[in-house]
């Protein structure tokens, strides 16, 4: 039957987006071995980060977002899968890299494992000038380099995140980003694995598939 993978889409938020992309065909080996099941789903992402409107607002939206998939979504997962406390893996592509990892560092029972392709990880410039706790906490270079105590603990022993960004075209503001965020997480002893690609390794789906098939082959 296989153990459940969550994609989060990119910045255009539908959940078609990886099978459109060629996403799905590209870990049809894992599924044909009945190692993963893919669950996609939609993301507010137009109505958060990218979204116009006072911040106050769109955090609020966000929430409620993050509400749906931690008592929606996992439990439907759960119950399609027959397995009451499945570990979830969370995986996705440019906005998509961001969900993953906030899931993974946010709610590290649940998410276990993340593998962030081409992720941006400073939120803060989504506020466009504001600022708030629900940003700060929905900012992972912001609030990972203050963790301390039992949060830290609880990320420390529960889960794990790829990082995967390449030096190609319009990788640039990934590039300082994901090397930033491979930082905090070494210096909070956060298991993590961070890995830079060639400068032909685009930001687009033809990089995205072989590097999903490499990574996800590990942990599925």
């Amino acid at each position: 039957m296989g153990l459940p993978l969550i994609v989060f889409p990119s910045n255009a938020g539908i959940a078609h987006e990886w099978q459109h992309a060629g996403m799905i065909d590209a870990l049809g080996p894992l599924l044909a071995a009945g190692r993963v099941k893919i669950y996609c789903t939609e993301s507010n992402v137009s109505r958060t980060f990218s979204g116009e409107g006072p911040l106050s607002d769109r955090m609020r939206q966000h929430a409620a977002y993050e509400h749906y998939v931690l008592e929606t979504l996992v439990p439907f997962i759960r119950a399609d899968c027959r397995l009451p406390d499945a570990p979830m893996v969370a995986t996705g592509c440019s906005m998509g890299a961001l969900y993953s990892a906030l899931f993974a560092l946010k709610h590290p029972e649940t998410f276990r494992r993340a593998v962030c392709l081409s992720g941006r990880y400073r939120a803060s410039t989504f506020g466009r000038g504001e600022s708030s706790d629900a940003l700060y906490f929905n900012d992972p270079l912001a609030f990972v380099p203050n963790l301390s105590g039992v949060a830290l603990a609880r990320v420390r022993l529960q889960t794990h995140l790829t990082l995967v960004v390449g030096r190609g075209a319009h990788e640039d503001g990934c590039i300082p980003e994901t090397l930033e965020m491979a930082g905090a997480l070494h210096h909070r002893g956060i298991p993590h694995h961070l890995a830079v690609w060639g400068k032909d390794s685009s930001h687009d789906y033809v990089w995205w598939k072989r590097q999903a098939r490499h990574y996800l082959g590990q942990v599925f």
